[in-house]
């Protein structure tokens, strides 16, 4: 994936995560899995300790919006 991921690009994280994890249903998902998979994606380069609920929230709200046009 080119360029850098951040907390704050959750569209760049969602696409990255459908991608990584297509049948997922990203509802499902725990935010402490969800911190886990965002930390290990290639080109994330943000302070693991820098997320919080409500960047955890905003990725997983647009990773489901990407999951729900693919389904």
């Amino acid at each position: 994936m080119p360029g850098e991921l951040t907390w704050d690009d959750a569209e760049g994280i969602a696409l990255a995560l459908r991608e990584k994890f297509p049948d997922v249903d990203p509802l499902t998902i725990r935010f402490t899995d969800l911190h886990k998979w965002v930390t290990e994606l290639e080109g994330f380069t943000d302070d693991p300790k820098g997320s919080n609920e409500g960047k955890l929230e905003a990725i997983q709200m647009a990773w489901h919006e990407e999951w729900k046009e693919s389904q």
